[in-house]
């Protein structure tokens, strides 16, 4: 590739961004009360440029921004707003609640948590479950259970595997094939060697070699990674994973929050896994802040027999919101009435059309760079073939290229996650706003070529 025409076509498309967005621009250099500019400071990856674009509303697969400008999201929140925007039945289910009836932290039980308990044991197979307001929660409680039934002191991962900011999580294979922390992490509290084992995905040998030191609780895993652009996983890797767990006492959790594109009940279902707990959230919301781990029978029995485990008072991860009546009300709409299973399959069908256009565009200029898809996401990667573990998906990844096609894709009216080029269709998403896409990126890779 010609990285000075990529420098030019970059500051083209940066210049264009300024001209078509006056007010975002200056409402970020306005805000100097907020740490770094922005109400969370993940909110600046979404920049691609100087500032990011506001939000001003926010309907199904739309989006408008406070300039005008209106687009199709494939973005779609990062996975939280998988639903869309606030779908109609998760805003009136949300309404009625807060208003009609009141109490969203009254901290007291409602019985549409016990629905929801029941329809994600249909769904997932765990069958038992609790809330939180995140997947970072639902993820950190799951590790302290682990630790408590198993009395082994560290967590496994795989290496650029997505579970929040979970602090055992922020863990990578060195050069030398050992564990060392990932690059960037603020504030670790200690060490992560001394918390956390690493392996790559798709490699079984190197995470026996891990398991056999016996000092690991659990496996915290993706059942095909996400945030570093999907990896998915080689024929029998993860029956392999089932077995070495079982084999060196270890419990597997499977975190579906990303991995539920593949449908109705994520990878668990799809490929028949049985994991001993599950954590998922973002999307099973709609849009309001909700997470929820999940346990086998064997695993919840074993928990709740422990005398010596304040499951109670020091069993509140998350806090006292956790479990609101307001978040549980609006799972309840979702998963009955908006990510169903005729809506994940035209989901799946338009991120496979989504696919397809993408790799043609790719043939045609001869770019050496690959796409995946899991159910209803698509990624494409500029690498071929595509990368199988996390560490070869991080090698490939380019913040200039990646940019520059964000930045195209926007000015011509098209949000995709920035940072790993992730397109995530919803309910509301057409064929057609999948083959403008097509275009529009078709015509980016004729800019470069």
């Amino acid at each position: 590739m010609d990285r000075a025409r990529l420098s030019h076509l970059l500051a083209r498309e940066s210049a264009e961004a300024e001209r078509r967005n006056p007010r975002s621009r200056a409402a970020y250099e306005s805000a100097g009360h907020l740490f770094g500019r922005v109400p969370m400071t993940w909110m600046n990856k979404t920049a691609a440029g100087a500032f990011p674009r506001y939000l001003d509303t926010a309907r199904g697969a739309r989006i408008t921004d406070i300039d005008g400008h209106e687009y199709i999201d494939f973005c779609l929140g990062d996975t939280g707003a998988m639903a869309g925007h606030s779908p109609a039945v998760v805003a009136e289910a949300v309404q009625r609640r807060f208003t009609a009836l009141g109490g969203a932290t009254a901290m007291l039980p409602t019985e549409d948590a016990e629905w929801v308990g029941a329809e994600l044991t249909r769904r997932f197979g765990l069958a038992r479950w609790s809330f939180s307001l995140t997947a970072t929660d639902a993820n950190r409680w799951a590790i302290r259970l682990a630790r408590a039934v198993t009395g082994r002191p560290k967590i496994l991962v795989n290496s650029y595997s997505y579970h929040g900011s979970v602090d055992e999580s922020l863990i990578v294979v060195g050069p030398d094939g050992e564990g060392v922390a990932r690059p960037g992490n603020v504030g670790a509290p200690c060490d992560v060697t001394l918390t956390s084992r690493v392996a790559e995905f798709n490699d079984l040998a190197q995470l026996e070699r891990e398991l056999a030191h016996g000092d690991v609780a659990a496996v915290l895993m993706e059942p095909a990674l996400t945030n570093i652009g999907i990896v998915l996983p080689e024929p029998g890797y993860l029956a392999g994973v089932k077995e070495l767990t079982s084999r060196h006492g270890v419990l597997l959790i499977n975190d579906e929050t990303h991995t539920f594109s593949a449908g109705p009940g994520g990878c668990t279902a799809a490929w028949g896994l049985e994991p001993d707990m599950l954590t998922i959230g973002k999307a099973i919301g709609g849009g309001i802040p909700a997470g929820a781990y999940g346990l086998s029978e064997e695993l919840a029995d074993r928990l709740l027999g422990r005398a010596d485990l304040d499951l109670v008072d020091m069993g509140g991860v998350g806090g006292t919101l956790a479990g609101n009546a307001l978040s549980v009300a609006a799972m309840r709409a979702t998963l009955e009435h908006v990510l169903t299973e005729e809506a994940f399959a035209g989901m799946a069908a338009l991120a496979e059309r989504f696919e397809a256009g993408v790799r043609a565009a790719i043939d045609a200029h001869g770019m050496p760079w690959s796409v995946s898809r899991l159910g209803a996401r698509a990624e494409y990667r500029f690498a071929s073939p595509a990368p199988r573990t996390g560490s070869e998906s991080a090698a490939a990844a380019d913040a200039e290229l990646e940019d520059y096609l964000h930045l195209f894709l926007a000015n011509r009216g098209i949000l995709l996650t920035p940072f790993h080029n992730m397109a995530l269709m919803c309910p509301d998403t057409t064929a057609q706003d999948v083959d403008v896409h097509t275009e529009v990126f078709t015509a980016a890779l004729a800019e470069l070529a």
